[in-house]
């Protein structure tokens, strides 16, 4: 499997944070993982059972927006996303993209570096998730407006991880 762009998880600052206080303003109430699976955005896979995670609102478009100097406006959104409860160290890059399962749908959206929204779709991932995904960056990023994509669970909007411009 070739993957020319890679997934990135939440980044630490931010997950140190959202271990504390949630982007919606909640406490963050970890708890432990009876069966496993849920899919964790801070190392990229999923939890197995035994793991104390948690699942907190994560507004990631307002987060890269504060760094970047970006306006997203009515954009900027919130999520449900689960993450370790304590500092797991698994950040970092990874080959293939995460908790991309044949069957599924992703919705991707695509944003300016201005923060605005430039465009979006429901993938069905089929049966070959990584080619399918691999296919529509490259879309994206074939147009130089494109700043950054935000790949979501299409059945419940939960954020899955963010791709930036190589």
């Amino acid at each position: 499997m070739t993957t020319t762009y890679w997934a990135r998880p939440i980044e630490e600052t931010a997950l140190g944070e959202l271990r504390e206080s949630d982007d919606a303003g909640r406490p963050c109430r970890p708890y432990t993982d009876d069966e496993g699976g849920a899919p964790l955005r801070c190392c990229l896979r999923p939890s197995t059972a035994g793991e104390r995670i948690a699942l907190v609102s994560y507004a990631p478009l307002r987060r890269w927006a504060a760094a970047t100097g970006a306006e997203p406006g009515a954009y900027d959104e919130q999520g449900p996303v689960f993450v370790h409860a304590e500092d797991c160290g698994g950040t970092g890059r990874r080959a293939g993209y995460p908790f991309a399962r044949p069957g599924v749908q992703r919705t991707v959206r695509r944003y300016s570096a201005a923060g605005r929204i430039l465009g979006g779709r429901v993938l069905d991932l089929g049966e070959d998730p990584h080619a399918v995904i691999e296919a529509d960056l490259a879309e994206a990023f074939a147009d130089p407006e494109v700043a950054l994509v935000h790949v979501r669970a299409a059945e419940f909007g939960c954020f899955q991880f963010e791709v930036r411009r190589p």
